[in-house]
């Protein structure tokens, strides 16, 4: 079974046989953010695209259409991924740790990442996967269900589905529940305040610090990303910053170096920044995984130039899965792989030294 439908799978809801036949009116709402242009064309307000959309046609995500001069999102409450998953791998590491979070998502993307690891739901319109209609109070409901402090919004883009985002955080702060998202940060500046508003931290996948590789290998632009991550910095939600390393493509010492200045010179030292490796996958499999060696290189670089909490991501049982004190050096959260072996953090202070451990340590409510 896809571990991404277990949940979805499981729950008693109708058959799949009913929801292929289900009304489209139920995940269909209006866009908030489009502009009406002249002869019923709009232009999408929500990514960097800025799609220009004649009447009938969609977006480059495939899940956003224009019906007589409204725009619409195809994809409100229709979710076709579900899974309850530790916080440690959308990867979170300064968020509840230990945790788990009721984790969904809906088809499409503003990207085409070459190694996207999703791609069976990120590439599809939402007409082409199996969906269950969960809307925005049920989806809170389950979270409390399956004893998850928070929702993730993952697996795909929720920029793509942020109507339902945002009503959902907002569902989910009113029943105690926070809310995450695991996102490319392809976004445009309005959106993105309106979803700080709502949700309690982000975590954005820099895809390399290069406009090339951004270009030939994602299919999107550098900047707008590393605008977003300002805009989370100013807009005090907490944030985390994961870089996959591709071999050959974005792992040059220049570019960790790079990274490592832009991060504290913009975000600070002790934004989180994980390292993690690849796996050949979806259009990108002539390379082979990422080598430790460089791995650990890029730590070194970053911590080098410090950065504080500098981590290595999909090789279970790395010291660097674990937090360290900036000051003592001794291990606050020690991890194996996703498992949280033990904290050692006093009111978010380190217990050995009382140094200061910047993240969201405690739930402010029980479920």
């Amino acid at each position: 079974m896809d571990r991404r439908r277990f949940v979805l799978d499981s729950l008693a809801l109708p058959c799949l046989a009913a929801r292929a036949a289900a009304p489209d009116a139920r995940f269909t709402v209006e866009a908030r953010f489009y502009e009406k242009l002249p002869y019923k064309k709009i232009k999408c307000k929500l990514c960097p695209r800025e799609c220009v959309i004649d009447d009938r046609e969609r977006g480059y995500c495939g899940v956003r259409e224009n019906r007589g001069g409204t725009y619409y999102s195809l994809v409100y409450s229709r979710v076709c991924a579900a899974h309850v998953d530790p916080i440690e791998k959308k990867p979170l590491f300064h968020f509840l740790p230990g945790t788990q979070a009721f984790s969904v998502a809906t088809a499409g993307c503003n990207v085409n990442c070459k190694f996207c690891q999703n791609w069976d739901i990120s590439q599809v319109r939402p007409e082409q996967v199996e969906s269950e209609y969960i809307p925005p109070r049920n989806l809170a409901a389950l979270a409390r269900r399956y004893n998850c402090p928070s929702i993730a919004y993952t697996y795909s883009e929720p920029v793509v589905f942020s109507e339902y985002v945002l009503d959902s955080a907002e569902a989910g702060r009113a029943a105690g529940v926070k809310s995450v998202v695991i996102s490319g940060g392809y976004i445009q500046e309005e959106p993105l305040k309106q979803l700080c508003r709502r949700v309690d931290a982000v975590k954005i996948d820099l895809k390399a610090f290069s406009e090339k590789y951004y270009k030939e290998v994602v299919n999107g632009e550098l900047k707008p990303v590393l605008d977003a991550l300002v805009t989370l910095r100013k807009q005090g939600v907490w944030h985390e910053v994961v870089y996959l390393v591709v071999p050959t493509l974005n792992d040059s010492d220049a570019e960790f170096r790079g990274l490592a200045r832009w991060v504290k010179t913009e975000l600070g030292p002790d934004v989180p920044l994980h390292f993690s490796r690849f796996y050949p996958q979806y259009l990108l499999k002539n390379l082979p995984p990422t080598p430790i060696a460089t791995l650990d290189r890029a730590k070194s670089i970053c911590d080098a130039e410090g950065l504080h909490y500098v981590y290595i991501g999909n090789v279970p049982g790395h010291p660097a899965e674990s937090t360290w004190c900036p000051k003592c050096r001794r291990a606050v959260v020690e991890r194996a792989g996703f498992t949280v072996r033990a904290i050692h953090l006093d009111g978010g202070k380190c217990h050995f030294c009382h140094q200061p451990i910047p993240g969201i340590w405690e739930r402010t409510s029980r479920l």
